[in-house]
């Protein structure tokens, strides 16, 4: 049973974005901006006031992802206020990006999402530098964004470790380098952290025990403003592992409709927005969301979009967190 003092939890869909990008190029006559800005909008008419929509990375990884598409899609959209609508900036160039269409609280008032690894070697092959040039860059881009007053959220990803793909050796990241960057994005302006596990490395008592040393380590520090993002193979372990954070107190999840999504070294498959919103429900959980909605939602695209276009297993460097 979930933690009495937990009663209620916010839920981050992730599913345009995460499906969004790995989308072949050969299927955008379905994946069409159209398509894209109607499902926002049902997911927001299901109670969603967070949800991942776009990425401004290149088209050439991405093409779901280019600039016309990004433009009309947040045109359509329009400014909504009152709901996090996040799209990731995985470095400067997406950062001018953003702000050249627009994206900012003068403009449609999105969310900028910073992302970074734990491990070194993670950070290498998703973004394709090292984690201390990501951070160096970070703090730039978040000094200018203080000054543009554009709100931030971030993610350390390969928070619960990394599995070398020719070693099959999994390395830990530190607790206590975590807690830095923690407090380091969090004086910099960003609103939450979220801790990524982007290859399904840890089950629910090892997810626990992460969580619960970095916690320790806060000493109770912002506890409400820490999320979590899995990444599993397996769906029922991704829950379990969310309920495992969910008996630490953490209150912010991230989710995408089927599962769907992945990342370039992790597991090809998120924790089903539906089921984890049917689990907070059954244990007395307040999410905000439609739950028959929800399921419903996740219905209409499996019909409508997973049935149609096939996914690669793995996504392209830079766009996995």
């Amino acid at each position: 049973m979930a933690d009495k003092n937990v009663d209620r939890v916010t839920i981050t869909d992730v599913t345009l974005r995460e499906f969004g990008q790995n989308v072949p190029a050969a299927y955008m006559h379905i994946f069409t901006p159209g398509i894209r800005t109607k499902i926002a909008s049902e997911l927001m008419g299901a109670g969603f006031r967070s949800l991942e929509v776009l990425s401004c990375i290149h088209p050439k990884v991405a093409p779901a992802m280019n600039e016309k598409a990004l433009r009309v899609i947040s045109e359509d959209l329009g400014r909504v206020d009152g709901v996090n609508i996040i799209t990731l900036v995985p470095n400067l160039a997406g950062y001018k990006t953003f702000c050249s269409l627009g994206l900012g609280p003068d403009g449609y008032n999105h969310t900028m999402g910073i992302f970074f690894s734990a491990v070194e070697a993670h950070n290498l092959a998703n973004l394709g530098r090292s984690s201390k040039e990501t951070v160096v860059e970070y703090r730039n881009i978040l000094r200018d964004a203080s000054l543009r007053h554009i709100r931030v959220v971030a993610y350390i990803s390969a928070a619960f470790g990394y599995m070398d793909p020719k070693t099959g050796v999994i390395v830990r990241a530190d607790p206590n380098e975590i807690n830095r960057h923690i407090d380091l994005f969090f004086d910099l302006g960003a609103r939450t952290m979220t801790l990524s596990d982007l290859q399904g490395v840890a089950d629910e008592g090892e997810t626990a025990e992460i969580l619960e040393t970095i916690l320790e380590l806060r000493k109770g520090r912002d506890r409400d403003r820490i999320g979590y993002h899995p990444h599993h193979i397996s769906g029922d372990q991704a829950l379990a592992n969310s309920k495992a954070a969910l008996d630490l107190g953490i209150r912010r999840f991230d989710a995408s409709l089927g599962g769907t999504g992945g990342c370039i070294t992790g597991a090809p498959g998120n924790q089903p927005t539906e089921k984890l919103v049917r689990f907070f429900v059954k244990s007395g959980v307040k999410t905000g969301l439609d739950e028959y909605g929800v399921f419903a939602l996740a219905e209409k695209i499996q019909r409508e979009l997973y049935s149609r276009i096939p996914l690669s297993r793995y996504l392209p460097p830079n766009k996995g967190r």
